[in-house]
């Protein structure tokens, strides 16, 4: 069974920084594509960014891209998330997402994903 456990979130000002950690456990982490997805208050989840088992592929949303950066650390079993620029509707909850599916490189479907984390908030002040 595969463990993830976000760390990172917190409180910072509009056109602030921060960076988002995912660790996995329980498995092996180079065989899994992994996403980041985020929930707002009585939004349904929604698609971040994904990136390919080997980091070479990566997919984000369209309100994140040119801000958000996903990276992963094979060798630390931790998968990232920068986002620079942050504005007040990037305020939710961000969790992060393992896939053992290989149809694709990259997911961003939530039904695509097999293992979830507790999530870590995010609020950006404006």
């Amino acid at each position: 069974q595969v463990q993830l456990v976000e760390s990172g979130g917190g409180v910072v000002q509009a056109g602030g920084s921060l960076r988002l950690s995912c660790v996995a456990s329980g498995g092996t982490f180079s065989t899994y594509g992994m996403g980041w997805f985020r929930q707002a208050p009585e939004k349904e989840r929604d698609f971040v960014a994904a990136i390919s088992r080997s980091g070479y592929v990566k997919e984000y949303a369209d309100a994140v891209k040119g801000r958000f950066t996903i990276s992963r650390d094979n060798a630390k079993n931790t998968v990232y998330l920068q986002m620079n620029s942050l504005d007040p509707e990037d305020t939710a909850v961000y969790y992060c997402a393992a896939t053992t599916r290989r149809a694709a490189a990259t997911a961003s479907g939530t039904w695509e994903y097999d293992y979830w984390g507790q999530g870590t908030q995010v609020t950006v002040s404006s």
